[in-house]
């Protein structure tokens, strides 16, 4: 709350994020977050700008975050530094206060989550979601942001009480290949985020789209028995992610429904209901889970480790 205020008060032009893999797709979310709830036009660094080609672009007016895990990735702390040195806010978010991350920007967010042991990071990205909604929160100093965030840990919790029903909906598709995950708005990042799940423990090819590109193209991939994962709950873009789910359904592709809403859910062959009531810019903090559950027991039911994913290691070092 208090770094909101502050950042509120000097008061950017717009936000740059640098993150890599499933922080990056925290940061997707932060740029509907705070395009929709605060006004502020916020862009997705290119890190091979500062890196590979040392050319990066005017940072003037800016304020600058840094979203990592372990704080540890060189070509993100370029950023933040390049930043630093050009005279821009900088702000980092990570799991690591004592990070290199940490110490090279002026405010920190430590996300508090606890050692992350899985080398497919869950908790700690819905660490970064709910710190990105408080620093929203906190910068428009909303009372009702804040009170509808407060109620987050029961609907994770109602989420999670599903991982039995979802353990056995999981073996109906031991043996697909590929599919698409889609969302849109807030969920877009949702579905980069489980399809990133599904690719790096079950080695599916698992391939996100929004909703609104699906249409201009990929549709022509779905035939009968396509599997395809929607991400649907009940907000301002739900009768547009509907519209797809139905033609989806003519073509007979096989159907998985993330949502809060009968009519969504009643579409599926697999159906992955979420709690009711959770407001569409923090739903993403929730329907992520059933996407992270799904590629668990995904993972074990075609005889993987979900701990050990092949040639992956729990902190990845880029350049």
């Amino acid at each position: 709350m208090q770094t909101g205020r502050v950042l509120r008060e000097l008061a950017p032009r717009y936000m740059l994020v640098a993150a890599r893999g499933t922080s990056d797709n925290a940061a997707t979310y932060g740029k509907y977050l705070f395009g929709a709830r605060n006004g502020l036009q916020v862009a997705l660094a290119t890190p091979s700008l500062f890196t590979i080609y040392q050319r990066p672009p005017d940072l003037s007016g800016a304020l600058v975050v840094g979203i990592s895990q372990s704080g540890q990735s060189d070509d993100i702390l370029e950023v933040v530094r390049e930043a630093h040195r050009q005279g821009a806010l900088t702000l980092a978010i990570t799991n690591d206060p004592e990070s290199p991350l940490a110490r090279s920007a002026q405010h920190v967010i430590a996300l508090q989550a606890g050692q992350e042991r899985s080398v497919a990071a869950t908790k700690t990205y819905t660490a970064q979601l709910v710190a990105l909604a408080l620093l929203s929160a906190g910068w428009s100093e909303d009372e009702v942001f804040l009170e509808e965030i407060r109620h987050l840990p029961e609907a994770v919790a109602s989420a999670l009480d599903e991982d039995e029903t979802v353990g056995r909906l999981a073996e109906r598709y031991r043996y697909i290949s590929h599919c698409v995950v889609i969302g849109r708005g807030y969920n877009y990042a949702t579905s980069f985020e489980i399809a990133l799940k599904i690719k790096e423990l079950t080695y599916v090819a698992a391939e996100p789209y929004s909703s609104a590109d699906f249409w201009h193209g990929p549709i022509a991939l779905v035939q009968g028995g396509f599997p395809v994962l929607v991400i649907a709950p009940s907000g301002q873009v739900q009768p547009n992610v509907l519209k797809l789910i139905n033609t989806l359904r003519e073509r007979e592709a096989e159907l998985l429904v993330i949502s809060d809403d009968d009519k969504a859910l009643a579409l599926a062959q697999t159906p992955l209901r979420l709690p009711v009531g959770v407001p569409e810019w923090l739903s993403p903090v929730v329907a992520v889970i059933p996407g992270q559950l799904l590629a668990y027991h995904l993972t074990l039911a075609r005889g993987y480790d979900p701990d050990h994913p092949r040639g992956l290691r729990k902190v990845t070092i880029t350049r």
